[in-house]
């Protein structure tokens, strides 16, 4: 067992690297361009992304394996796909079995000026109908870094998504009047929930749910509340416990360097700012994040695992009575950049791999 350190809440707690025994891992599927997120369908089928613009079914074959469908989803809607824009996110309705919808999250518009957009649609099982966009980011933007895109649905219904700051004016993050460097909620339909913190002031982006982020690109909801990580520059990546309405800092407060090497500012914390629950510099680069408590790896249940592009790994972060526990780095014999980490309705692991040559794995307990 191996030994790193890791910066939580400002100070130093050290993380174990965990290795292979105890888990294999399979290949599901190859041969993806950039995969960026995964999603269950019932059946034994999964969605996956890929960030050049194309929605691809993973479904059983005649074996029973699953295997990848050799077309795209059809009736995808155009995507601008350049930098670290392209197509982001898919969650599947909470009522799919009954109206069929799925989500998107997306790079809209054109490089000098250019959106997230989320649309909704019905997926057929082979095309998507009656596509409808329900959310496009304001106002528009260029260059193509830092869109956020990943989505989470709330115990209430209700749709919690990222919009990263653009990387150019950061301090946008902190200005009500725009939606970059926020956290977003809206209702299915797209209508702004009437207890948005933000609503009813008239120099406010209504569908603001929080504020002060880079780009995040994790989120997940544990017993309701939903937690959110974003990406710093050399360092400042964060985990965060979200709440409405609340400031979580980028750029006033942060622990992290820039890529000059230079402190962004001399702030870590300051009232009315929220800590965040982890911290990691240098960076690891945290992409997706799940929530584990599965019957196949017991020892890992009641933890977040956080996919890592940087540090090629998932960091497995236990949390007790909303405390972090003791980190593991796990997977990183695989050499890969990890962009995306799901718990499968199996109890497995899925994780997706950042490349040209892009697969989904599946992680399982090895044969005894």
């Amino acid at each position: 067992m191996k030994y790193v350190l890791a910066v939580f809440v400002g100070a130093w707690v050290l993380v174990t690297s965990a290795q292979a025994a105890g888990y294999r891992v399979e290949t599901v599927a190859s041969g993806l361009e950039h995969p960026w997120s995964l999603a269950f369908l019932p059946g034994g089928r999964m969605l996956v992304t890929e960030r050049p613009g194309r929605l691809r079914v993973i479904e059983p074959g005649p074996d029973g394996r699953p295997q990848l469908h050799p077309e795209p989803v059809a009736h995808v809607p155009a995507v601008l796909a350049r930098g670290q824009a392209g197509l982001f996110d898919v969650v599947v309705d909470p009522g799919f079995a009954v109206n069929g919808r799925v989500l998107l999250s997306f790079a809209h518009g054109q490089p000098e000026a250019n959106h997230l957009r989320v649309v909704r649609a019905r997926f057929d099982g082979r095309q998507l109908l009656d596509v409808q966009p329900i959310f496009t980011s304001q106002p528009a933007k260029t260059e193509t870094q830092h869109f956020g895109g990943r989505m989470a649905w709330l115990a209430d219904g209700s749709l919690l998504f990222g919009m990263g700051d653009g990387n150019l004016e950061r301090t946008d993050a902190q200005r009500l009047h725009t939606h970059l460097g926020k956290l977003l909620r809206i209702q299915p339909d797209g209508s702004v929930p009437a207890d948005n913190p933000f609503r009813q002031r008239t120099d406010a982006r209504p569908e603001i749910y929080s504020i002060g982020h880079r780009n995040p690109q994790g989120m997940v909801v544990v017993d309701g509340v939903p937690y959110a990580h974003e990406h710093g520059a050399r360092g400042g990546d964060e985990l965060n416990r979200i709440e409405t309405g609340a400031n979580y800092g980028w750029p006033v407060t942060t622990g992290g360097i820039d890529y000059t090497y230079a402190r962004i500012t001399p702030y870590r914390s300051l009232p009315g700012i929220q800590t965040a629950l982890v911290e990691w510099t240098p960076s690891i680069a945290p992409a997706g994040l799940a929530w584990y408590d599965g019957a196949l790896f017991p020892a890992w249940r009641g933890s977040f695992l956080v996919a890592a592009l940087k540090e090629r790994s998932v960091r497995r972060v236990p949390l007790a009575g909303g405390v972090p526990g003791t980190q593991e780095v796990l997977f990183q014999e695989l050499g890969e950049r990890i962009r995306d980490v799901r718990a499968g309705p199996d109890g497995a692991i899925y994780l997706l791999t950042d490349s040209a040559n892009g697969r989904v794995l599946r992680v399982v307990p090895a044969t005894p």
